[in-house]
């Protein structure tokens, strides 16, 4: 029996024979060409085959993880689109007459050099991003396949790392576990093993060898081990833990259709995030009581031109009648920052998270606002529905909105076309929007706090870097004190308040929400139970 230790992305267990994923190495050897105008025509191809791959992994990363985990093969398009990257390539094969397999790769490599060296930790990631890229354009040279996983049985997949298109292009019924030598609880595997309700660990201290592959294991998310060829004993004790969380799982689904009342009769509202129209299935099947989180900026991500109103329209038609008369808040689009799309041709930025972004894109841009503002008025004929706008600092951003509102709804008046009561709202994601609540609270309904983005910029402290990490806590005195804050300022207004960032699925924050009053929690579909069944557990 050999036992070995990883940082846990999600708690439970997995038992089941080992799937030992190794790279293949290319086949390819450097060549002498004499036709380079050909050469270089033959590598733009394999290019545009790469781009086309791209595209379609993006479509199935949004119908699985959302448009947020999407997002990564919407950069590797953007690097394939990069005139450095391209003009090296080709001036590489021209230059020395070789082929573009070698041009290529060797391209891959100095631009993935570049960005390790780098002090940024973003831009260290991207490192990877630029050798996954640079594989998949010489296996299309190759005319070789995308690796993948080949196995009738579900098994626990154990790799030195996984890139994006790998973990998304695996048939998800096969996957146990995952169990990384690299990566970090961020990485795309992780990410996806959140998503799919997995155990999985990362920076694990497991040397990886074809002679684990088809053995025994555990993968113990709760204590972070990964077991080989565990003993009778072991494995039976795991065997009963599983056996445990199951019954626990199950009985949580006893909780559906019951309220989110403590012991001591305080009530709260349990509303779901998502990411696309295909999430509605999951928040309906965990009982939220709505939606507090409808990101819409998967609309506009992986394309090259402005969805139109009626697609607009039609996306938000559909979740909103689907929802049953529940509660559907849709947050205008937050593009800018870590989310790009090129057709808005947004300046390059030394720190886009405090750019050009969000709101300010809509009140500067008036034109790709509006036209979101008519598709969801539209929709909200269908249903209950409510709009907040995301990264607010000012009462003056809020007249400026509602006038834009208002125009909207009489053109709409004026077209005979009609829609319904629509709640307005802010997203409260920074110190200055919470400094100065107790204002923003006059103008509108409800705030919902973005934890992330408010716990970023109270500490300073960028959440993708990875050498913070130390220095990050969530659950800083500052940062509970500016939600309590917020809490307080919006019920003196007679604003509803709730949460829609990561803190708001922390259970050993929720009774502390509680007691500050906190109306709304909006978390991802599976954690909505398991929050129920906290609640209903306080104040016994």
């Amino acid at each position: 029996m050999e036992t070995y230790h990883g940082k846990s992305v999600l708690q439970g267990i997995a038992l089941g024979k080992l799937y030992v994923i190794e790279k293949k190495e290319s086949t390819w050897t450097k060549m002498t060409v004499a036709d380079t105008e050909s050469e270089a025509a033959r590598f733009q191809a394999a290019r545009k085959e790469a781009m086309e791959q791209l595209d379609e992994l993006y479509q199935e990363a949004m119908e699985q993880v959302g448009e947020e985990n999407a997002m990564i093969f919407d950069v590797h398009k953007m690097m394939l689109e990069d005139l450095d990257y391209l003009e090296t390539i080709e001036n590489r094969i021209r230059t020395e007459s070789v082929n573009a397999e070698y041009a290529v790769t060797v391209t891959g490599e100095e631009f993935s050099a570049v960005f390790s060296s780098m002090d940024d930790d973003y831009m260290k990631a991207r490192a990877a991003d630029v050798l996954d890229i640079s594989g998949r354009v010489v296996r299309v040279l190759e005319g070789r396949e995308e690796p993948g996983l080949h196995t009738k049985e579900p098994v626990i997949i154990l790799a030195d790392d996984l890139s994006p298109s790998e973990t998304i292009a695996m048939d998800k019924t096969k996957i146990l576990a995952f169990v990384t030598k690299q990566g970090s609880a961020n990485s795309h595997t992780a990410i996806l093993a959140r998503s799919l309700n997995i155990p999985s660990l990362v920076n694990t201290d497991v040397e990886i060898t074809k002679a684990y592959h088809g053995k025994e294991a555990i993968v113990d998310g709760v204590s972070g081990s990964l077991i080989i060829e565990p003993d009778a004993a072991t494995l039976e004790a795991k065997r009963q833990e599983q056996a445990e969380i199951r019954e626990r799982e199950e009985k949580l689904k006893l909780l559906i259709g019951q309220d989110n009342v403590t012991a001591d009769g305080r009530r709260i509202h349990l509303y779901a995030n998502m990411g696309n129209v295909e999430d509605v299935e999951k928040v309906l099947a965990n009982d939220a009581g709505g939606i507090g989180l409808f990101r819409s900026e998967f609309l506009y991500l992986g394309r090259d031109t402005f969805p139109t109103e009626e697609e607009q329209f039609q996306a938000y038609k559909e979740v909103i009648s689907r929802m049953g008369g529940k509660k559907v808040i849709i947050r205008t689009l937050d593009i800018g920052a870590d989310k790009k799309a090129d057709y808005f041709e947004l300046d390059a930025e030394e720190n886009p998270a405090l750019g050009f972004r969000a709101i300010r894109i809509c009140l500067t841009r008036q034109e790709i606002f509006r036209t979101q503002l008519r598709a969801i008025y539209r929709a909200s004929a269908f249903g209950t529905a409510a709009i907040m706008f995301p990264m607010i600092i000012s009462v003056e951003e809020i007249r400026r909105i509602k006038a834009i509102v208002e125009d909207v709804k009489a053109e709409l008046t004026g077209e005979g076309i009609a829609f319904g009561e629509v709640e307005l709202g802010i997203m409260i994601e920074t110190p200055a929007a919470a400094l100065v609540s107790g204002e923003l609270a006059k103008e509108v309904a409800f705030f919902s706090i973005g934890t992330n983005d408010l716990t970023q910029y109270t500490l300073a402290i960028d959440r993708q870097n990875q050498k913070l990490e130390p220095f990050y806590d969530a659950h800083h005195p500052a940062v509970l004190k500016l939600i309590e804050m917020t809490i307080h300022n919006g019920h003196k207004e007679g604003a509803w308040v709730g949460i829609c960032g990561e803190l708001a699925a922390d259970d050993t924050l929720t009774e502390t929400f509680l007691d500050m009053g906190l109306d709304e929690l909006s978390v991802s579909p599976v954690y909505i139970l398991k929050l129920r069944d906290k609640i209903r557990h306080i104040g016994m």
